[in-house]
């Protein structure tokens, strides 16, 4: 079984907007997110990384197992550092599988410099996977700083996690 990496293009838009749905009603279970009334999520940031002229300091990959779309990486930051991971998601039957580890630790290695990433202590499994790759990736010891989450109060705040590769 393999995992890799695959730059966004827009033929692969569509797949990306399909994984994107999955993502946001995971992703619900911890930021209390609902549907429109079309039930679907909104799509929130991801245009920012796939629309418009190309933008240098955007990207997105998908992630694939075996050839199949597992998920997806977006991350910016790749004109001037911090390079931040904007979006991250693995589809459930590809977890716990070593798909999303092996697509975090490529992507970061593609892109070494200073990290930013941040996640939701409310979701017990990111918050150990995050700071695993963390501590086996990083070239010196990360830290952690809680921040709250921009213009929603009534979140508890994000965990980042601040490291160099």
């Amino acid at each position: 079984m393999t995992t890799t990496l695959e730059l966004v293009t827009p033929s692969l838009r569509p797949v990306v907007d399909a994984l994107w749905q999955l993502y946001r009603h995971d992703l619900s279970e911890f930021r209390g997110m609902l549907p429109e009334d079309d039930g679907r999520f909104r799509a929130g940031p991801l245009p920012s990384y796939l629309d418009g002229p190309d933008d240098p300091d955007r990207c997105g990959y998908l992630v694939r197992h075996d050839d199949a779309p597992a998920g997806f990486v977006l991350l910016r930051g790749l004109e001037s550092e911090p390079r931040v991971l904007g979006e991250f998601f693995v589809v459930r039957a590809a977890r716990r599988q070593g798909v999303g580890y092996t697509a975090a630790t490529e992507v970061m290695r593609r892109h070494p410099g200073r990290w930013e990433i941040a996640f939701q202590e409310e979701n017990p499994r990111a918050a150990r996977f995050w700071r695993r790759v963390a501590t086996d990736l990083a070239a010196e010891p990360c830290t952690e700083e809680r921040r709250p989450v921009p213009d929603k109060p009534h979140l508890p705040p994000d965990t980042w996690l601040f490291l160099r590769i």
